[in-house]
């Protein structure tokens, strides 16, 4: 931050000697001249002259004396504040947040979450939801973002270099648009899903979505899968103005205004939790285990 030869030259100021200054020090004068000569050769100026009563600070010296001691002492608290940051860092949760990866829920959980962890604060970090992004961010969490919530399977995780602490198991439904006829129900029997065109996200993305792929075709193959890449705003739109239906999960029930999420009638369902680093921080490991006791607790109480 700054020159240390400067606490030397203001020692040996204040010492009016090089002989004094050492001994204060507990180094030789030797030690003491060679850093004084090394700072005016650097600085490009004399800082003392000898006289009969001993050194004498220069003009230039006096001007550099008022400033050091200034110098100093704003490096010495701008080194504490940037560790006051650190510490405060160290004890931020960043959650990652996109219309794919809702936050809500580890929002709607902090102040029970907070009670095992209350050094721990929690800032929300938003990010455009694209398969670049998704693929980055799961790969890195801990770097930029440290957990993120949503939907996942053992096959993500691996592809992804990640882990996942369950907290739920979401149902699987199916989105419509509001001017579509199925919207018009509260909820879909299979059957109601005969002749339409059924949006279904690719084969190997979740296990769990082909499981419902492989029922549909094995016992209902009046219904037309369609395949589709990754979700984001641009399949939702597709499937709008196409009148199509399409396998989603009801958390994302607000993400297009245009489009209506209905339960369906069977078992499927998705693990819907927090992506976390495999080797989390000792930080984040404290708050994953909160998250663990918050939910462990509302469980036992159902």
């Amino acid at each position: 931050m700054y020159n240390p030869q400067l606490e030397t030259f203001l020692r040996v100021a204040d010492a009016g000697s090089f002989n004094r200054a050492a001994e204060e020090a507990y180094i030789t004068p030797t030690a003491i001249i060679k850093q004084i000569n090394s700072l005016e050769a650097e600085l490009g100026v004399t800082l003392f002259v000898r006289t009969h009563r001993g050194l004498q600070l220069t003009k230039a010296g006096e001007s550099l004396y008022r400033d050091a001691k200034y110098l100093i002492e704003y490096s010495r608290k701008a080194v504490a504040r940037a560790k006051a940051a650190m510490r405060d860092e160290s004890s931020v949760v960043r959650i990652g947040t996109s219309p794919m990866t809702p936050a809500q829920l580890l929002t709607d959980l902090w102040p029970q979450i907070h009670r095992y962890c209350e050094d721990i604060s929690f800032q929300l970090v938003p990010f455009e939801n694209t398969p670049e992004n998704a693929r980055e961010i799961l790969k890195n969490l801990g770097e930029h973002i440290d957990v993120v919530s949503g939907i996942f399977d053992e096959t993500l995780l691996d592809l992804r270099q990640c882990a996942g602490f369950e907290l739920s198991r979401e149902p699987i439904c199916c989105a419509v648009s509001i001017y579509h006829p199925l919207a018009e129900k509260d909820s879909l029997r299979v059957e109601d899903l005969y002749g339409e065109n059924l949006m279904i996200i690719h084969r190997g993305w979740s296990r769990y979505m082909d499981e419902v792929r492989d029922d549909l075709t094995r016992n209902h193959p009046a219904i037309h899968i369609v395949d589709f890449d990754f979700y984001d705003v641009d399949v939702f739109n597709h499937c709008e103005q196409q009148k199509n239906a399409m396998l989603v999960i009801g958390k994302w029930s607000a993400f297009h205004p245009m489009m209506k999420v209905l339960p369906v009638a069977w078992s499927h369902a998705i693990p819907f939790g927090i992506l976390h680093p495999i080797h989390p921080s000792p930080m984040l490991t404290r708050f994953l285990d909160a998250v663990r006791k918050v939910v462990n607790s509302s469980e036992a109480e159902l």
